[in-house]
């Protein structure tokens, strides 16, 4: 099976790119979808003294991650939107295993943060600072292409991340 044969569960194959990639200019209008959605979800808790307005927006934002890595980026609700609201723009492709795992990464953070939220019935700050820790990352993703997952997975992941957002894998880091 040839390389243009196989469809990746994440991204996919364009001429002229090695491995899976994505569209960067969908990814950070979907992160920005969900922080505008996230950042009401969490001034309704403020407001209320409460989680419960967070709940559903945790729900949905943790089974958006889950749709993204396990069953592929086409399926996720907001990468569909994100798509839409860019479809008339030139793709930025990025590498896909970067971004998988950042979705992860969000998947993670969701997990933790609707566990403190339901199971663990923490205290209504505590969750607001693991959910800051998520809208921060969707407003870095969305306002600037800073991807922190991505980050994360170069520094600490199997293999170096391939084709970055604004060329950042190729650029000489200092020390």
């Amino acid at each position: 099976m040839t390389q243009t044969d196989e469809r990746p569960q994440i991204g996919q194959y364009v001429p002229g790119y090695e491995v899976p990639v994505i569209n960067e200019r969908a990814v950070r209008a979907a992160a920005g979808i969900l922080f505008l959605a996230g950042g009401a979800a969490m001034a309704a808790a403020v407001a209320a003294g409460s989680t419960q307005p967070m709940q559903p927006f945790g729900l949905f934002f943790m089974m958006d991650m889950l749709i993204r890595v396990l069953v592929g980026d086409r399926w996720s609700p907001t990468l569909a939107l994100g798509r839409l609201a860019v479809r008339r723009q030139r793709p930025e492709w990025v590498g896909s295993e970067q971004k998988a795992f950042a979705w992860w990464l969000g998947f993670g953070l969701a997990v933790v943060s609707c566990s403190t939220m339901g199971l663990f019935a923490a205290p209504l700050w505590l969750t607001l600072a693991l959910c800051s820790i998520c809208l921060s990352f969707l407003f870095l993703e969305t306002a600037f292409g800073i991807c922190v997952g991505c980050a994360l997975q170069a520094r600490f992941g199997r293999t170096a991340p391939r084709y970055c957002p604004g060329g950042t894998c190729e650029l000489p880091h200092e020390h």
